[in-house]
């Protein structure tokens, strides 16, 4: 398990070392925080949402920026392959599901500070958490956000040799994953054709898990939000892998 720790250290360090990847990333949500949750917050009423639509959106935030910054993390693949850091890691005498592993564990990880630092934001902004134990619970339903959708980058990056494609087809696909999940809206109020497309977003069950942690609020049970994104973590984890053992050098 060395070889994992390895690239996972390497992919923190070179996250840290980028002060301004770091501020880059939090432009969008925190956008999003500051305009619509301030925007709206007065004009929009949920019912049985004592924590206004500020409060409801947050946790939908923090998975965007989890969702954005692992989903992405998959262009580390594509460059690698570019500047032959890949080609001399293949060509060692270790496991390349390790290899794999140690990139996905490594983006997960990134993905996962940069939704605590939205939290600390949030909690400036009026976020009160539900409890201790909810923190952890929202804790692991980034952390499970952040492995399956690194596993998700890191699969179509294995496919992939161009970096201005990956990013133009990530965008085209990272949208309606948030836009369906129900960060920004209640599921429950939707029609029930655009409900069941929430419904088969693994995001949606991210979101609610997350929701639940911090707010002790949720529209769908939590227990089958863990199992059906732990599930969807595990379906991209063994994707992942097998479309990188089969990469060519």
């Amino acid at each position: 398990m060395d070889i994992v720790y390895t690239i996972w250290l390497r992919n923190v360090k070179r996250y840290l070392r980028s002060k301004s990847r770091i501020i880059g990333s939090l432009g969008m949500p925190t956008f999003f925080l500051l305009v619509l949750g301030f925007g709206l917050n007065s004009v929009v009423s949920l019912p049985g949402m004592s924590h206004g639509y500020i409060g409801f959106i947050i946790p939908g935030i923090i998975s965007m920026s989890v969702l954005f910054t692992s989903i992405f993390s998959g262009i580390q693949i594509i460059w690698d392959k570019q500047f032959g850091f890949l080609k001399e890691t293949l060509v060692a005498p270790v496991s390349r599901i390790e290899i794999m592993l140690g990139q996905t564990v490594g983006g997960a990880t990134t993905a996962l500070i940069q939704g605590i630092i939205i939290l600390v934001i949030s909690l400036f902004l009026g976020l009160r958490i539900s409890s201790i134990p909810g923190f952890a619970l929202a804790i692991i339903f980034m952390t499970l956000i952040g492995l399956s959708f690194t596993a998700f980058g890191i699969a179509f990056a294995s496919r992939m040799e161009d970096m201005h494609g990956f990013q133009l087809i990530m965008n085209f696909v990272v949208f309606p994953i948030f836009g369906l999940s129900g960060a920004l809206f209640p599921i429950d109020s939707l029609p029930s054709w655009l409900r069941s497309l929430t419904m088969l977003d693994p995001l949606t069950y991210g979101v609610e898990g997350i929701r639940y942690g911090l707010l002790g609020t949720s529209q769908i049970d939590p227990v089958l939000s863990f199992v059906v994104l732990s599930g969807f973590t595990i379906f991209m984890v063994v994707l992942g892998a097998y479309l990188f053992r089969k990469i060519s050098i």
